[in-house]
């Protein structure tokens, strides 16, 4: 396992146990849209190591575990960090335009970092299987758009304070390196692009014509 790795999922684990047992932690570090706009930015961090509960900790950190080695064994450890930062930092961008009015709304997880690293490995690795409950075989770009598909089921039901927006983003910044880092896939794996390119342009469409 790569040193990268490791050191960032001992950070989310050490932050999210801190916070699962601290509320003034959690809130002093959470994504909330009105402390940010007064000028806390350091949450638009910080809240990307802070999860729900120890399900949404173990499911971000299982994925990251599996798709990270793909990421780090193509492109290195030095774009393995950057994919995982840059994503992060785009997926709570995309949150705070989405949800710049609602100053109540508020979000944490490490989502938006981890479906960066998903997407990139998708693209660099298009063959790749999953096994669903390490049992059932399931193409990995697949997982993927389910992935964001499901992702827009949360943001449009608002039921919990995960950051299902910061996913799309964390999507389109893994996306996006990736193909900046190799451009041949464009032409080499036009067909996985465009497939994988689906779920962000339904979200922006979906953006566009306000039902999100």
């Amino acid at each position: 396992m790569s040193t990268s790795l490791v050191v960032l999922i001992l950070a989310n684990v050490l932050f999210s146990f801190k916070g699962f047992n601290d509320l003034f932690f959690f809130r002093k570090y959470d994504f909330h849209i009105g402390s940010i706009r007064a000028g806390e930015q350091v949450r638009m961090f910080s809240s990307a190591f802070l999860h729900a509960d120890m399900t949404h900790l173990f499911f971000n950190m299982l994925t990251l575990y599996f798709f990270a080695p793909v990421v780090v064994g193509y492109l290195g450890e030095i774009n393995f960090v950057l994919i995982y930062i840059s994503s992060l930092l785009v997926g709570n961008l995309l949150t705070l335009y989405l949800h710049k009015n609602d100053l109540s709304y508020r979000a944490i997880g490490a989502s938006g970092a981890v479906t960066g690293i998903l997407y990139a490995a998708i693209l660099l690795q298009p063959d790749m299987m999953l096994g669903i409950f390490f049992i059932i075989p399931m193409p990995a770009y697949l997982f993927g758009i389910l992935y964001l598909f499901y992702s827009i089921y949360g943001m449009r039901a608002k039921n919990d304070n995960i950051g299902h927006t910061a996913h799309f983003g964390g999507a389109i910044g893994g996306y996006v390196f990736t193909i900046i880092k190799q451009p041949e896939m464009l032409t080499e794996n036009t067909l996985m692009v465009v497939l994988l390119a689906i779920p962000i342009v339904v979200l922006f469409i979906m953006a566009r014509m306000g039902k999100l």
